[in-house]
């Protein structure tokens, strides 16, 4: 991987010139938030690369909430092809969720058309973390806070521009066509491994306090406590409205949906919750998990002992969003600390 840097203001013209090719998406702040928005036409404007992780999971632009898969009787032919999606300031946590999605969707026999099609054609240009938020806890799972891998282009952000790193023959092909707007990186290597040492340092304090079990003791605490009554306990705040599934960027699970239209049907893919009562029922009405503090402990099934034994790695990037977006207050490094104290 080769290093260069790039300052603040050819980075805007960079982004000018990608948005004639790509459909460009980077994080504004709002709030003290990040959400993702459409830029690029005259910049980054008040994009922010650093700072933490956006809100939504970048899982959205690849297998958004609601994606149309058939259409029946309709006379609508139109097909206007659109722009493929480039993502600006994607972050480790959402990087790593990508060894699910992949595992899950882009396998041979069943590769999901629409979401490979998007991971093809997309661009990645991620950045490092440049501080943490309250509910992060990716280095207590052996994430950093700065991407290593499933990047097209990254950035490490200094005070006068960006160390950038290639991560792909894509983003190879980036740099080498716009070659103009970047100079060598070696006087700021230096700065760069030094603003990423502190920054891992304050995160590893900061997860200390939650008392997460050491990475390779999750699964087996997890499978001490699978007939335990922690899920009952966790479950007594739980509202059942599965914020946590959506807002995860490795959760992938999905129902299918006729909907009538003007002129004929269409068929929907939408985002399901395993956390819903109706996720697991079958025809008859049978269910395996009628009891919410069941349907519970399958979400930390599927993510700290299904997908370790499956691709041998975690089914949670440690980004904190559910934790964030739980109305019931369950914090899910609390629940992994009670895995081994309970």
């Amino acid at each position: 991987m080769d290093l260069y840097f790039i300052n603040k203001p050819n980075l805007d013209r960079l982004v000018k010139s990608l948005s004639k090719t790509y459909k460009i998406f980077a994080p504004v702040k709002s709030d003290n938030k990040r959400f993702y928005r459409k830029t690029g036409e005259d910049g980054l404007g008040d994009s922010v690369i650093g700072e933490i992780r956006a809100v939504e999971p970048i899982k959205s632009f690849y297998f958004p909430a609601r994606t149309k898969i058939a259409e029946y009787f309709s006379k609508d032919n139109s097909s206007e092809k659109e722009k493929p999606i480039a993502i600006i300031g994607a972050k480790s946590c959402d990087l790593v969720s990508f060894k699910v999605m992949d595992y899950v969707y882009a396998r041979e026999p069943f590769r999901d058309p629409f979401y490979v099609s998007k991971r093809e054609t997309g661009l990645i240009i991620s950045s490092d973390c440049t501080c943490y938020g309250d509910t992060c806890f990716c280095v207590a799972i052996d994430i950093m806070p700065y991407p290593a891998e499933g990047f097209d282009i990254n950035l490490s952000e200094l005070d006068s521009g960006y160390v950038v790193e290639t991560g792909s023959s894509k983003g190879e092909k980036i740099i080498k066509e716009y070659f103009k707007l970047f100079q060598s990186a070696e006087p700021y290597i230096e700065k760069r491994g030094s603003y990423r040492k502190k920054l891992k340092e304050d995160l590893l304090e900061h997860v200390k306090k939650s008392k997460i079990p050491p990475k390779d003791s999750i699964q087996p605490a997890f499978k001490g406590k699978f007939d335990s009554g922690l899920w009952e306990e966790v479950a007594k705040t739980c509202v059942e409205c599965g914020a946590c599934n959506m807002i995860c960027p490795a959760c992938h699970c999905f129902i299918l949906m006729d909907q009538k239209k003007e002129k004929g049907f269409e068929r929907l893919r939408m985002w399901d919750s395993c956390l819903l009562m109706s996720f697991a029922r079958v025809a008859g009405g049978a269910n395996p998990r009628k009891l919410l503090a069941q349907r519970l402990r399958n979400r930390f099934d599927k993510k700290f002992n299904f997908f370790p034994d499956t691709i041998g790695k975690f089914g949670c990037t440690g980004c904190g969003r559910c934790t964030e977006a739980c109305p019931g207050k369950i914090d899910i490094r609390e629940v992994l600390s009670k895995l081994q104290t309970s």
